[in-house]
């Protein structure tokens, strides 16, 4: 099957996809800061340049888009077309993802994942319910967490 869309416009798509201040990551950083929580954005000297910094926790939140990063929901199917280069890609982004995290661990720093599905889709989670599993895990010394969990 081939794009609906000629290659420029495509490329065009492709590079307005952006990485920083995403929706599901302003609702998550807009929610934090109303419950009280202060933190950094994207700190270039960390692994991965998280989304959220809490350096008073020694933690960090990472929000991730479900097919970016090869999440096991309902939001992730494989792309029709190119098959072969979206596995190598999307795989490359798992192990990078992994590879940051183990870094981060190691630094001594915690880790949490918000995945997009859990605030969108027909199967989002209530916002309050999002801030409350993050703001118990900032304060429970949990090195490890995500939402939705696995």
């Amino acid at each position: 099957m081939s794009d609906v869309h000629t290659k420029e416009v495509r490329s065009k798509n492709m590079a307005a996809i952006k990485g920083r201040n995403t929706r599901p990551e302003m609702l998550v950083r807009r929610a934090l800061h109303k419950a009280g929580f202060r933190y950094r954005l994207h700190v270039a000297n960390l692994p991965g340049k998280p989304d959220l910094v809490f350096s008073k926790y020694k933690a960090v939140i990472f929000v991730q888009g479900c097919f970016w990063h090869q999440h096991q929901c309902a939001m992730f199917h494989w792309p029709k077309t190119r098959t072969d280069w979206w596995k190598q890609k999307i795989s490359a982004n798992r192990a990078h993802d992994e590879a940051v995290q183990d870094k981060l661990r190691e630094m001594g720093w915690r880790v949490f994942l918000v995945w997009e599905c859990a605030l969108k889709g027909k199967h989002k989670l209530p916002l309050t319910q999002v801030t409350s599993e993050i703001s118990d895990w900032l304060c429970s010394g949990t090195s490890f967490a995500e939402l939705p969990a696995a």
